[in-house]
Parts: C-alpha cells; structure tokens; sequence
C-alpha cells in the first residue's frame, strides 16, 4: 500500500509516520509545506490512502487559514480526480470548525471539500473533528497548552493561566494513531457524520497545571504518581519529552558513612518506597524488627548473608545471597533481621518496604539477630 500523508512533519504526522513505520508500512509519500510541488502529482497518481494532515493553526494573517486550510485541500482532491484515484481520504479537522471564527470557518469549508468529493467521486471520507491533543514532538505555543505548560514548567518559565477553571477537552497522539490506523483498515470510529477518536480526557486548565507542576516536584520529593489514571500517565509521558537535554538525569541524596550509604529512589503514597543499600565488606546492617512494615531485599552486586531471628526465639535463619543469582528475599514482620557484607566488593541491595518511611512513626525496633 503507498499512503501519501500531507503536512507529514507536523505533530501528527512525525507520529504517524513513526507508527506506519512501526507496522510495517514502508512506502509512504511524505509531503510538507517545504516539498517540490510537483511531487504531489505524483503521490495523488499512485497513493492507496491519503491521511491530510496539512493544515494552518497561526498564521500571520487570517487570510492563511483559508488559503491553507481550504485552499490546498481543493488542490490535492482535485488532483486526485485528475488521476481518477478513489483512494479513501482522511482528514484532521476540529472542533473549532463549530465555531463561527477565521480558524473554524477555514476548517468546515475543508470539511466540506471532502463531502463534496464524497459525493462525486463516491471514494471514502474520514472527517476527524479532533479536540486538543497532546503528546511528544508537539510544539509549545503552537500546538497544545499541554506542549506550552511542559515545555515552561520544566524549565521554570511562567505559564499564564486566565481561566483557571476552563474545561479542557485532551486527547493523546498514541490514542490517535490507534483510531487512524484503524481506519486504515477501514474501521473507523464514527459518531454522526464525522469520525471520531473514541479515547480523550477532561480535564481544568487550573488542575492540569498543577498537575504537570508535580511532575517537576518528584525530582525532589521522589514521588511517583498514580499512573492507573491514564491521562496522569499520558501526561507524564508527554511531560518527560520536553525536559531540557541537559536536564534527563538529577541527583539522589545519598546518607554515607563508614558503612557505605542508604539512598531513597522513589516513594508512592499508596505502593511503598524503593532504595538502594550500599554495604562495605564485612559491615552489618539492620539489627531490627516491624510490626506492620514489610520489605523485600534484592541483592544486585556484591555477596551477602541476611539473617533472621523471631524475637521470641534463639532460632537463627540464614539465606546467602548474591548479585550472581537474583534473588528477591521477603521480611518477615515480627523477625529480627540483618545483612551482612560477606563479600570482597561492596553490597548493593535494592530494597522496597511497603510503605513510606515516616519518622513520626517508624515502626523500626533494634534488636540483635
């Protein structure tokens, strides 16, 4: 199949190729505002599919709208008539095109364009009347709020916020790219006239600044959020790829003494924390007891001896454990326990407790295995 897909460059497009790509579709005309215009004689000669992508959203003047949103869909169907191509057409649109304003007018005049040639040529039409979307390689001030208020929060600029309680209507490239290429298919979503992507999110213009803000905040905090809420996790991904090039990693607050150190690495409300236990050889570390906290000790480098004891027993229990065969070690509540350094090299020891250390009540009682 050779899909021709029009402002291939663009947020959607970059996607859209990348995921064509992904599924194995290789021949694919890539035109953009920068391309030999010739060229789309060709790709409306030969293409099997058109995703029409190409579109204008700030132009420097609103004549633009028309002239780009209007204007270069008219050329493409009618050199899709020229050839005599049925091929299906699938089209962005808005849902700006409800509104009377230069923008949504520009986009309905589209709109129609692809009915009309429905109608003559009886070739398949896909109208998308998309809301904002958001996702990586989107632009700030351009695209989306959520590219703006990413790209500013994570490099501590101000964004503008003039109605806080603003409902926003959010849907995520990867839910759109799943819906095209199922009416690549030929089994698109369809509610009404127009096609739709079934999966979006709502959400306040206030709440979703606070929530991008938080993601900055678990550097420091090292929180992780709830990611079962898919538009928190779409959101953090989106987040994520607008972090300065020379800002992916941050540092940890590393405790270190003669021992070695004991570093958090990430805490969740509601799923425990994650640290990492560097041990020195022949130290001893722990030499205590929980009533309700409960971890699990991984060893990934190093050989060591985790013993344990009940408190109300003479009873010793020993496990040896070493970064050559992983192995995950539970902890008892109600058992003493320590680990021992056994090795030459230092012991490193992912461990995970169930819960977030609070120092108002540590739940930790010394006891000597």
């Amino acid at each position: 199949m050779k899909i021709l897909v029009t402002g291939a460059k663009g947020f959607v497009g970059k996607n859209l190729i990348a995921e064509l790509k992904n599924k194995g579709y290789n021949d694919i005309f890539e035109f953009t505002r920068e391309s030999d215009p010739s060229l789309l004689e060709k790709y409306t000669k030969e293409c099997n599919f058109v995703f029409h992508l190409a579109g204008i959203n700030r132009p420097q003047n609103e004549n633009e709208f028309m002239e780009g949103n209007f204007g270069f869909t008219s050329r493409l169907l009618e050199l899709l008539k020229k050839y005599r191509n049925n091929a299906p057409i699938l089209i962005t649109s808005s849902i700006q095109a409800e509104k009377d304003n230069p923008y949504g007018r520009s986009k309905k005049a589209g709109e129609d364009l692809l009915f009309n040639h429905y109608f003559e040529t009886d070739a398949k039409v896909y109208v998308y009347r998309l809301p904002n979307l958001f996702g990586k390689w989107s632009k700030p001030n351009y695209n989306t709020v959520v590219a703006t208020f990413c790209h500013n929060i994570a490099r501590d600029l101000d964004i503008q916020i003039n109605n806080p309680d603003l409902e926003l209507k959010l849907c995520y490239i990867d839910d759109v790219l799943e819906e095209f290429l199922s009416a690549l298919e030929g089994k698109p979503t369809v509610h009404e006239d127009f096609c739709i992507v079934p999966i979006t999110h709502n959400i306040k213009l206030g709440d979703l600044a606070e929530l991008i803000k938080s993601f900055k905040e678990s550097r420091t905090n090292l929180s992780i959020l709830n990611m079962e809420d898919e538009l928190t996790k779409k959101l953090y991904s989106t987040y994520l790829s607008f972090l300065p090039e020379d800002q992916f990693s941050y540092d940890l607050k590393m405790n270190c003494d003669h021992r070695g150190s004991f570093t958090e690495f990430m805490r969740t409300p509601e799923r425990g924390q994650v640290s990492v236990n560097v041990s020195k050889p022949g130290i001893t570390k722990g030499n205590h007891w929980h009533h309700t906290k409960n971890e699990k000790f991984l060893v990934v480098s190093g050989e060591g001896l985790i013993r344990f004891r009940k408190i109300d027993s003479e009873e010793i229990i020993e496990y040896r454990v070493s970064g050559e065969k992983l192995q995950v070690v539970d902890i008892p509540t109600g058992y003493t326990h320590s680990i021992v350094n056994v090795g030459e090299s230092d012991l490193v020891t992912v461990m995970w407790a169930n819960e977030c250390f609070d120092p108002e009540k540590p739940d930790t009682y010394f006891v000597e295995v």
